[in-house]
């Protein structure tokens, strides 16, 4: 129990900017604990501000301005750690250098064209998209579930089959921690989750079928995993950044599906 107690403390310290109690101790047990449940962890966060956005369209707000103002508070409240990454990644990987160069270019942490250029259209169309689902019934539970859902990326991430791209860093510390079998059940749970979510919409008036969960978690891990293939491929595994990078890809992905469903 201390394990995943631990585990969930490091999850918060890692994946939010709001206080908390540190961990005990962080070692691999923890990091499973932490990768796999992040997004369960970080749920009360992307709700909160998922429910602003909400108030905001309530309010007159244009949805799309809504929705750039709750994306803009979930970076704010998670110190923007996953758009750091999602910078570095886009530079390091588009950068059309080899492997050592791009982990060089991802490591020095400014923000090349690449990087810029990717944060506008991925932010934008996260935002857009948000904005949308606001405007719906129940739209704020599910745009809140959608925003936690990016971060079961991480699981993915840390799956035991990945290798880190250098020996030191997030990346060497969390690579490989996460099992099969747990990654299966936090999809599950995610999927059994994101289902009530959907039929307490339904039941209000709005427009989704019942498939539309789950194309929003395909669509997520689809992203994902595509960032996943191109990064192992060119970096031999994963880094820090690369995990931010997965999480913003996912995200991004399953308010596309919510969007098509």
């Amino acid at each position: 129990m201390s394990a995943i107690g631990d585990g969930l403390r490091l999850a918060w310290g890692t994946l939010t900017a709001i206080p908390g109690p540190a961990p005990r101790q962080v070692e691999r047990a923890e990091a499973r604990v932490a990768m796999a449940a992040g997004w369960l962890v970080v749920l009360p966060v992307t709700l909160a501000c998922a429910a602003a956005g909400w108030a905001l369209v309530a309010l007159g707000v244009p949805s799309a301005a809504a929705g750039f103002l709750a994306v803009g508070a979930l970076a704010w409240l998670t110190r923007a750690i996953h758009a750091d990454g999602l910078a570095d990644t886009a530079d390091g990987l588009g950068s059309g250098r080899d492997r050592d160069r791009s982990l060089e270019i991802m490591r020095r942490g400014d923000v090349g064209p690449m990087g810029a250029v990717t944060l506008v259209l991925v932010y934008g169309a996260q935002a857009v998209l948000l904005g949308d689902l606001l405007a719906r019934p129940l739209g704020w539970a599910l745009a809140g579930l959608a925003l936690a859902t990016g971060r079961l990326a991480l699981a993915l991430g840390c799956a035991a089959w990945v290798r880190p791209a250098r020996a030191d860093g997030l990346g060497q510390a969390m690579a490989g921690c996460v099992p099969g079998w747990l990654l299966g059940v936090a999809v599950v749970a995610n999927l059994a989750l994101g289902h009530l979510a959907v039929v307490g919409a339904q039941a209000l008036g709005a427009t989704l079928t019942w498939w539309s969960w789950p194309l929003a978690i395909a669509l997520g891990a689809a992203a994902a995993g595509l960032v996943l293939w191109r990064a192992t491929r060119r970096l031999g595994g994963i880094t820090g950044d690369v995990l931010g990078a997965l999480v913003e890809a996912a995200t991004l992905g399953v308010l596309l599906g919510l969007a098509i469903g």
